[in-house]
């Protein structure tokens, strides 16, 4: 459950839109109402708590706060505060891994603690760890998520392991007609809105037939909800297929 600050959501819809036609004073106010929403974003990522007027990582989420900001937008159905949690949480985690992958500067300290311990290799096993469990406590909080929205649509995850298709084609034309949905807003609209296939009017943009789009049609549900939840780690299992 995403927590912010009390605010109408067509009252942020319109500062957003301000924001984004360039008004400069909305953006700051926006910036600093919503300082507490953007540490919460980031400890969640971090697992600990964040001090704003320290941590590198507040300043990370901010300039997400930021970006989402500029790229939002209502047509996608869901609600900027949904948005900017995927955006914010995104940033966090790209300067994460991009910090293990250049060696920071120790400070004295931190050299003293390190030769205290026996082995180098045990310093990095140990900063290993510490990342994967990061990235583990993620990836459980993408698929409970993801999990909460299938329950919207009446499946469950146990449902959906029996039920996707077997071949890869089948799953290539699944995850492309998934991908149709998205692309054409009366159809991104009609799921959204009644929670199933609008297979009548799917017949018209697809080469499959009928029987094949109700035989697939949970699979094709579930990947609908994966990509416009803009999940990080679920759409890594998409990406190569549909295309």
């Amino acid at each position: 459950m995403i927590c912010h600050p009390l605010k109408e959501e067509k009252s942020i819809d319109q500062m957003i839109s301000s924001v984004q036609e360039g008004d400069i004073d909305a953006q700051n106010d926006l910036l600093k109402t919503y300082k507490p929403f953007v540490a919460k974003c980031v400890s969640e990522v971090c697992k600990r708590y964040i001090d704003p007027t320290r941590d590198d990582e507040f300043s990370v989420g901010l300039l997400g706060f930021n970006e989402a900001m500029l790229h939002y937008s209502s047509e996608r159905g869901s609600s900027f505060f949904s948005f900017a949690n995927i955006v914010i949480k995104r940033k966090v985690i790209d300067y994460i891994r991009a910090k293990q992958r250049v060696p920071a500067t120790l400070s004295l300290d931190e050299v003293s603690d390190e030769e205290n311990m026996e082995n180098p290799c045990e310093i990095a096993a140990a900063k290993q760890f510490y990342y994967d469990q990061q990235e583990a406590w993620y990836r459980r909080e993408e698929i409970h998520d993801f999990s909460e929205k299938l329950a919207g649509f009446k499946m469950t995850l146990t449902e959906l392991i029996f039920i996707s298709p077997k071949h890869k084609d089948a799953r290539d034309s699944s995850v492309r007609i998934a991908r149709i949905l998205m692309d054409v807003p009366s159809l991104r609209a009609f799921v959204k809105r009644r929670k199933m296939l609008p297979i009548k009017e799917l017949l018209n943009y697809v080469t499959v037939s009928k029987k094949t789009l109700e035989r697939n049609r949970k699979f094709i549900l579930a990947t609908f909800i994966i990509l416009n939840e803009e999940y990080l780690y679920l759409n890594e299992y998409l990406k190569d297929l549909g295309q």
